[in-house]
């Protein structure tokens, strides 16, 4: 029965599985600079291909110095903080599927998602008022600290109530996190009735996540977080691959389940938490990339984990370049884009005959 298991879950034990996780993460990695390029080609400007060939080829000073201005100012912070984004978000629901071995787990399961959007709704619904010096102390910085502030916050309370003698219940963890949330919604809506029509504006499209205020500040201050969570997949995925046959097994497999769920919850909440409070609130990034490449390339970590870090980041600049030119001008919430391809793919693989998710079987 347990080899059954570990053959369902890394794979094939002939190898051929490993194969195909390194061709996928090559095949990703192509993927990643074909978005890479889209993106910065992508805008109601006039910076296309052959500006980018020129910047990039060591011809920088020959271009105009407007469209040096817009590519180095606008759109390499705007792809790089894409990439930073979309890598966590898809390591981070990986991980979380992983660790509460669930299909359907993703990273608002530990609070980031409901404790961000609740201090960032706060910090607009207030700003003006009673969170006031605090605004005008930290600035055009002040959102996104509280955001950050609100994700980690939540996620250390429901850490807390959690854990039992030294023991973090992955069942009670989902259980707060569930009424956690409702009460971060219910103090959202007392927030939203207290705010004025330019702070109702605000938050509406901030809840629909956006990378159009991406700076080289809001790049460097993100990054730490996103390269976090990365250093940590060589440390996290045997113990990983190991929790799907429980965590009594894993421990006597020799691995240090209370740490292993420690470092996942809070490289989780700290990637996520930096992730919502630059981009704000982005969905299905975490559920479907995942389930995408487990089809593909199995459930042994070691692979999965990179690969959904290359998919996701690839996947958000796509995401986010057709946000940009569909209406151009004008400019999609880039959650609406990510909803609006998500969503149907989610419900492709939860209907589909064989989606490799377990749902079937386990109903």
């Amino acid at each position: 029965m347990t080899v059954a298991m570990m053959t369902e879950v890394a794979g094939p034990v002939r190898g051929d599985r490993s194969r195909r996780g390194v061709i996928t993460i090559v095949a990703l990695c192509m993927f990643l600079l074909v978005s890479c390029v889209v993106s910065l080609a992508s805008g109601p400007t006039g910076v296309g291909l052959s500006e980018l060939w020129l910047y990039f080829s060591g011809g920088a000073q020959a271009m105009e110095a407007r469209d040096r201005v817009i590519l180095e100012a606008v759109r390499l912070p705007r792809t790089g903080l894409g990439i930073m984004i979309g890598a966590s978000l898809a390591v981070s629901g990986a991980m979380m599927q992983g660790l509460f071995r669930n299909p359907l787990a993703d990273p608002g399961l530990v609070g980031v998602t409901s404790g961000a959007a609740l201090f960032a709704v706060a910090a607009l619904a207030l700003g003006g008022s009673v969170l006031a010096p605090l605004s005008l102390f930290f600035g055009m910085h002040f959102l996104p600290l509280m955001a950050f502030l609100g994700g980690l916050g939540n996620t250390l309370l429901l850490y807390a109530i959690a854990t039992r003698n030294g023991t973090t219940s992955t069942g009670l963890l989902i259980l707060a996190g569930i009424a956690v949330a409702a009460l971060s919604a219910a103090l959202m809506g007392l927030m939203i009735f207290l705010a004025d029509d330019r702070a109702l504006r605000d938050i509406t499209f901030w809840s629909l996540g956006s990378l159009g205020g991406a700076t080289p500040m809001k790049v460097w201050t993100t990054l730490p977080f996103c390269l976090a969570i990365l250093a940590s997949i060589p440390f996290v995925s045997k113990g990983l691959d190991a929790l799907i046959l429980g965590d009594a097994a894993a421990f006597h497999m020799g691995i240090p389940v209370q740490r292993l769920k420690r470092i996942v919850i809070l490289a989780v909440a700290a990637a996520c938490g930096a992730s919502v409070a630059a981009a704000g609130s982005i969905g299905f990034v975490g559920i479907v990339v995942p389930h995408l490449l487990r089809l593909v390339i199995g459930s042994s970590h070691r692979f999965l984990l990179p690969a959904s870090a290359i998919g996701g980041a690839g996947l958000l600049l796509l995401a986010d370049s057709f946000a940009r030119t569909v209406a151009a001008p004008a400019e999609l919430p880039i959650g609406v884009v990510t909803a609006l391809i998500g969503a149907p793919v989610f419900l492709f693989l939860l209907l589909g005959r064989d989606n490799g998710l377990g749902l079937r079987n386990a109903a």
